[in-house]
């Protein structure tokens, strides 16, 4: 009997987890007993554990709800290792040998960016990041891409606390214009960093959406100015959108992140 009620606690934190994750916004106590249909004692102790556990946290000026950063690291390497992670590697390859330059998959992740998986080309002059490193949000392609299709809440939010440094000659530090250039970015559904982040790399990407309204992460081709220029790069949008559109599968089927 002990051992079924542990294991039902354990689920019942686990919905939650899973709740708050899929949620747009943080959520209130009253929020999370609507949704997992729970008494209110009952999930107000969960929450309290799953808070003292560093599994959730409160949202910073309220008392909403959260996935901790806990939370967040363990879901961006459980899908940096799992088995679907060979897929994605194996449709980046192709990607990068069809175009010619380095090719990756990133994620957001609070106010940076997470190379998942990364395939770089072979020529001389390339970057060399391993998945897992990070960059920042406002000067990469992908960073303004999925800043772009955040909700507006959380979008807004970010907007308004982004670190700006000034990692390249191009790169947006004023708060005003970067708004500007997201909802351009929002609009064209493509991310462009036109040397932001580092001088002379340029770089596309495109969202892997897991439904109309809804991107889990961006697939983006980046080259030296010396190599292809930004009108060259953004010829191969269309194998860019392939390449995601066969990543989302890989995220979707079999219970992906839904």
């Amino acid at each position: 009997m002990k051992s079924n009620q542990a294991n039902s606690a354990a689920i019942r934190a686990f919905r939650i987890l899973e709740i708050l994750a899929e949620s747009k916004r943080p959520l209130s106590l009253a929020d999370i007993v609507a949704a997992i249909e729970l008494p209110k004692p009952t999930v107000h102790r969960i929450l309290q554990q799953l808070q003292e556990s560093w599994l959730i946290a409160r949202s910073v000026g309220s008392r909403h709800y959260e996935c901790s950063s806990r939370v967040n690291r363990f879901s961006l390497n459980l899908i940096m290792h799992s088995g679907a992670a060979v897929e994605r590697h194996a449709i980046l390859r192709d990607l990068a040998e069809q175009i010619g330059e380095t090719c990756n998959l990133t994620m957001l992740n609070g106010t940076e960016i997470v190379y998942i998986d990364r395939v770089e080309t072979q020529w001389p002059l390339r970057v060399h990041l391993q998945p897992g490193s990070t960059v920042p949000v406002h000067c990469t392609a992908t960073g303004k891409l999925l800043l772009s299709l955040l909700p507006k809440g959380k979008r807004d939010k970010l907007l308004k606390t982004l670190p700006l440094p000034a990692s390249a000659g191009n790169a947006i530090t004023d708060r005003i214009m970067l708004r500007r250039e997201i909802e351009i970015t929002r609009k064209r559904r493509i991310g462009i960093n036109n040397q932001e982040n580092l001088q002379g790399i340029i770089a596309v990407a495109v969202p892997v959406m897991l439904d109309r309204n809804r991107a889990c992460a961006a697939i983006a081709a980046q080259a030296p100015v010396a190599r292809m220029s930004l009108d060259q790069l953004m010829g191969y949008v269309p194998a860019l959108k392939q390449a995601a559109e066969s990543v989302r599968e890989t995220f979707t089927a079999g219970g992906g992140p839904e």
